[in-house]
């Protein structure tokens, strides 16, 4: 049992390290370049990868990566190289400032990190809260602060960051409890009137199509979010044709063709990648096409390539916690002083956040994508496994562990040819409620570039597009139920053999 445990092990170690140099490898080429999940980063992501794929140059774009901690660990892990960001969010998120700095001393900081900033794109993209057009007598945030019944609906980040909900409530005096909403949903939430306020990107397209009225920021709170673009020092020097390309684009968009880039995303139903090449390359720009139903997102070309990587996700997750999960269940099994202990450090591992852990395991492993999607997935199929082994072993009854010895059978080999088969109904419920839910929790991978149906799932939530969000959902419960019956089927053919 010791051995089989050992070998487990090892065996994990080498897979999770042969993942690690087969994406190092792959990625050790193009320019990698990140984006965050809304719709402003997807398309300058697009823009990037674009120039520098225009000039000759190698580029892959990592796309909807999630919130500012997650794609700042990519970039210092190396797994990007370099993504859209906005001056104030480096000022005062990423570097903690408590006031506005230069650009001269931010460079100075970041260098340090490994990091650098330059090329500011041309716009200023700041932060607002906003509120519908008809509410009256409230103009500024100062006007806010005498309006304590008002319902805040703030982004996640927003209500965290340094330079977002804990500083504007200091400054202003606002009395308020936000509630943490979706950046994508949150327009449709204040038109429904579940919210009477969130916060906005003044470059939103949104902003003109609901009618808000943009509160003022009469004490100047809100720095200036210039875009620039954070990267790692070394990019110039390693990508010189791409990072030439992407050089040329240094003030060249301004707010007025942001807004437009992201309304022609959101609300004509064009593709990141369509917007950035009309912007690139206008003379060649395709006409205006009818918004794609739901039908058509769910079987477009990518349909294939997000089910290979969705099911390499699942069924590698799932390998490797029977080859971790039932080795421990034996051990639960048969030492009771360790059983309570192992139970307890399975079940405690299934209860972690999946994005605080993603966000974990980043730094940990300094990579994105499919390892620390891989790793996460595995630690969730844990429990049902380690439990329904230990509860498999442990309804054996006793007369046939006798019976077995007494027929000479060591203790080994009754484990092997007695107990196992006889809990092995038991530890296949365990794996196939394992595989099922991973088969959902393999969503998460998206959040940090492992692909997957999760991908569409971000991007609609992105864009509040319904559609979209179904066309990542109903694929991934499809899959749920075809894993329940294949497991079910594989079930019934064992009982017949028996």
């Amino acid at each position: 049992m010791r051995t089989f445990f050992a070998t487990a092990l090892r065996w994990l170690s080498v897979f999770t390290f042969v993942l690690a140099g087969a994406a190092t490898a792959a990625d050790a080429e193009p320019l990698r370049v990140g984006s965050k999940r809304f719709t402003e980063s997807y398309i300058l992501g697009e823009v990037l990868t674009q120039t520098a794929a225009a000039h000759g140059a190698r580029a892959e774009h990592r796309q909807g990566l999630g919130n500012t901690a997650i794609v700042l660990a990519a970039l210092q892990g190396g797994s990007i190289d370099v993504y859209p960001e906005y001056m104030g969010t480096i000022d005062l998120e990423i570097l903690k400032n408590t006031s506005a700095s230069s650009l001269e001393q931010m460079r100075a900081a970041l260098k340090p990190m490994g990091l650098g900033v330059a090329l500011p794109l041309g716009f200023n993209n700041t932060y607002a809260l906003a509120m519908r057009g008809d509410s009256k007598g409230i103009d500024s945030l100062s006007d806010l602060a005498r309006q304590p019944a008002l319902k805040l609906g703030l982004s996640h980040e927003f209500i965290g960051r340094a330079d977002g909900w804990p500083g504007l409530k200091q400054r202003y005096g606002l009395p308020h409890t936000p509630r943490g909403l979706d950046h994508g949903i949150a327009y449709e939430a204040l038109a429904q009137g579940q919210v009477d306020v969130i916060d906005i990107y003044s470059t939103d397209a949104k902003i003109r199509q609901y009618g808000l009225r943009v509160l003022k920021d009469d004490l100047g709170y809100f720095p200036r979010y210039d875009a620039m673009l954070l990267y790692r020092l070394d990019a110039p020097q390693r990508f010189p044709k791409a990072w030439a390309a992407i050089a040329k684009l240094e003030g060249r968009i301004t707010a007025e063709q942001m807004i437009a880039m992201n309304a022609q995303v959101e609300l004509e139903g064009k593709s990141f990648a369509a917007v950035a090449k009309n912007w690139l390359t206008p003379a060649t720009a395709a006409p205006g096409v009818a918004r794609a139903g739901l039908v058509n997102k769910m079987f477009d070309a990518s349909l294939w390539t997000l089910t290979r990587q969705h099911v390499v996700l699942v069924l590698a997750s799932v390998v490797l916690a029977c080859l971790v999960g039932i080795p421990l269940g034996i051990v639960a099994a048969f030492a009771p002083r360790l059983r309570q202990t192992v139970l307890a450090l399975a079940g405690m591992l299934q209860t972690v956040p999946s994005l605080a852990l993603l966000a974990i395991l980043i730094p940990l492993l300094g990579m994105i994508g499919t390892v620390p999607a891989l790793v996460a997935l595995f630690v969730y199929a844990l429990l049902p496994i380690v439990r329904n082994t230990c509860t498999g072993l442990l309804g054996v009854p006793q007369g046939l562990r006798t019976a077995a010895q007494a027929l000479g059978l060591d203790r080994r080999a009754t484990l092997v040819h007695v107990e196992l088969p006889l809990a092995l109904p038991v530890i296949l419920a365990g794996i196939k409620t394992a595989a099922v839910m991973s088969v959902g929790t393999a969503t998460i991978a998206a959040f940090i570039g492992a692909g997957g149906f999760g991908e569409r799932i971000t991007i609609g939530l992105a864009l509040n597009d319904n559609d979209m969000l179904l066309a990542g959902a109903i694929p991934a419960a499809l899959l749920a139920l075809l894993t329940q019956g294949l497991f079910e089927a594989g079930e019934r053919l064992i009982a017949r053999r028996r």
